[in-house]
């Protein structure tokens, strides 16, 4: 066969397409994992001989080419084996080389690349996840990280990143939330549920997930198996971006994505902890640019809604990042407070959830953050006379009223700690009596906001969840609080402080680029206020002896409208 193959090659000016039709298609269905290296060698110069001899035979030639990533059934079961891997060293790096060959000798290949490489995708033809198509796809997207990482990736690299994240949030879509909830005990529009006082042995995090919210939920979802495996083969990835100093350069790619496709993606789920990563890999460089792209949309005259998911991102992203400094945080959290603020001086009405929806949303996002942060911002003495600074008191004090229409259990948790920091310079008592999530919630979350106010919640995904995102994650279990004293150092030991190695120097940075913020007459001589609220539980169970826990999970209703 090698011998007829070189032979075909030198002859490819001469084979017509309508008199040698099943000889082409024969060779376009050959499967080159099939044969060894020297056979491989012959068909690949054939095939690049094809290509670049008549640009109709592009097409076909890349089809083959692609439908290569992926091995025949037999071969695919043993990848993990000494034979299997021999099998794809042998075949995979000579198909990328053909490809590059093809783009060299034919310019207009590598624009119809991208093009073959979505089409061909296994998640584009069978929707239904098994154990066969589960492999096709690692090793399909394997490929596509070889593209976007290679010679070619001039031409392709960007599509291929962008393709992958619509592959991530197909498949994040498809898990509903029926595949994660059991438990029905909440009808109406989403509620919050509250973090489980009982965790399971064994899973430091498990206090985090809420008992119907936990891995075991997706243990035996093949698709959340394909997506966890997916997700740690982009983090190794962007790990082998940072290796190669190309991080910058594929984070942009991301971002790009990221607005296009998850943003705005309301029952997106663990597709965005691919941001997260790729900024805790360079919190300094990505992590700004995600933060400062979050609040520029916030603050800028996008649409209500991405207004809100660019605020809810900011406020998860700010809250959880366990790589950003306190500096870091307090910058973002004061361009937020300033916008909060001048909304309340232009806007002199009463309360109005629906029409000053986005107002709510970013006086949600500035109590998320301080729950998580307040106790490390006061702290530092340059951070907390910023914080104290801040017109937070006035904001709340407005006749738009926030507190009374951001989510409960956010509120409780922000007035406790503002009460024990003395945060407020006015002697004016704040109440909030009404601990059921309201009307006025609702009117302000609405049906598909309140699924994803909190983007970066603990993610469910074994794999991508412990052996890349916990390390720089912060759990709420974790925080030091401004109303508990440290009982032991062991906390500390185990990240409690929200900071890993490297932050402070990047704090260092931070500060001396933060200006304190003047707002008139603020006395720093904090009048305590008294501060009286009935414990409460979002679902309805008898937990009154249960001390205060934040939100961990959005759950939605069991509802269709809310699905």
């Amino acid at each position: 066969m090698q011998t007829s193959t070189k032979a075909l090659s030198g002859a490819v000016a001469d084979i017509d397409d309508l008199h040698h039709e099943k000889l082409l298609k024969a060779i376009f269905n050959l499967s080159l994992w099939n044969f060894g290296p020297d056979v491989i060698d012959a068909l690949l110069e054939l095939i690049v001989s094809l290509a670049a001899s008549n640009g109709k035979h592009v097409d076909s030639c890349l089809d083959m080419l692609v439908s290569n990533f992926t091995p025949p059934n037999k071969v695919l079961d043993m990848l993990k084996q000494p034979r299997g891997l021999e099998k794809k060293e042998r075949v995979l790096p000579r198909v990328h080389a053909a490809l590059k060959n093809i783009s060299e000798l034919v310019p207009m290949a590598a624009s119809r690349l991208s093009s073959i490489v979505l089409e061909q995708m296994p998640w584009k033809s069978k929707r239904n996840v098994d154990q066969w198509s589960m492999k096709r796809q690692l090793i399909y997207v394997e490929n596509m990280f070889k593209l976007e990482s290679g010679a070619i990736r001039e031409f392709v690299g960007a599509n291929m990143l962008k393709d992958v994240m619509n592959v991530l949030r197909d498949l994040d879509v498809a898990i509903g939330w029926d595949d994660i909830l059991h438990d029905d005990s909440s009808k109406g529009v989403f509620m919050i549920e509250l973090e489980d006082e009982n965790y399971a042995d064994g899973d430091e995090d498990a206090d985090e997930l809420p008992s119907t919210l936990s891995e075991k939920s997706l243990s035996k979802n093949l698709t959340a198996e394909l997506l966890d495996s997916l997700m740690v083969q982009t983090f190794e990835h962007l790990e082998s971006s940072v290796s190669n100093k190309r991080l910058s350069e594929v984070f942009d790619t991301l971002l790009s994505s990221f607005k296009d496709t998850v943003l705005n993606t309301y029952k997106s789920k663990f597709t965005q902890f691919v941001m997260f990563y790729a900024c805790a890999l360079d919190p300094e460089h990505c992590g700004t640019e995600f933060a400062s792209e979050l609040i520029d949309m916030f603050v800028g005259g996008h649409n209500p809604l991405t207004r809100m998911s660019a605020v809810a991102y900011l406020a998860s992203f700010l809250a959880r990042g366990k790589f950003l400094p306190p500096a870091f945080v307090a910058s973002y959290l004061g361009r937020l407070v300033d916008w909060c603020w001048q909304y309340c001086v232009m806007h002199d009405g009463d309360m109005n959830p629906k029409l000053h929806q986005v107002f709510y949303s970013g006086c949600q996002a500035m109590m998320y953050i301080l729950c998580f942060r307040m106790r490390l911002m006061v702290e530092i003495p340059l951070l907390k006379s910023q914080l104290f600074c801040m017109p937070i008191d006035k904001i709340f004090k407005h006749k738009l009223d926030p507190l009374k229409v951001c989510l409960p259990s956010i509120v409780e948790e922000f007035l406790k700690q503002a009460k024990a920091a003395r945060l407020f310079t006015s002697s004016k008592t704040f109440v909030f009596e009404d601990l059921l999530v309201s009307n006025l919630s609702r009117d302000f979350g609405g049906l598909e906001r309140l699924d994803m106010f909190f983007p970066f919640d603990p993610c469910l995904l074994k794999n991508a969840d412990r052996s890349f995102i916990r390390p720089n994650y912060v759990y709420w279990k974790y925080v030091r609080t401004t109303y508990h004293e440290d009982i032991d150092d062991d906390d500390e030991e185990d990240g409690s402080d929200g900071e890993v190695e490297g932050a402070a120097e990047f704090d260092d940075d931070m500060e001396e680029v933060i200006i304190s913020r003047s707002y008139g007459d603020n006395d720093l001589e904090m009048d305590e206020f008294d501060y009286a609220m009935n414990k409460m539980s979002i679902t309805p169970r008898n937990n009154s002896s249960a001390g205060l826990r934040m939100p961990s999970r959005i759950r939605p209703s069991m509802s269709p409208e809310s699905l």
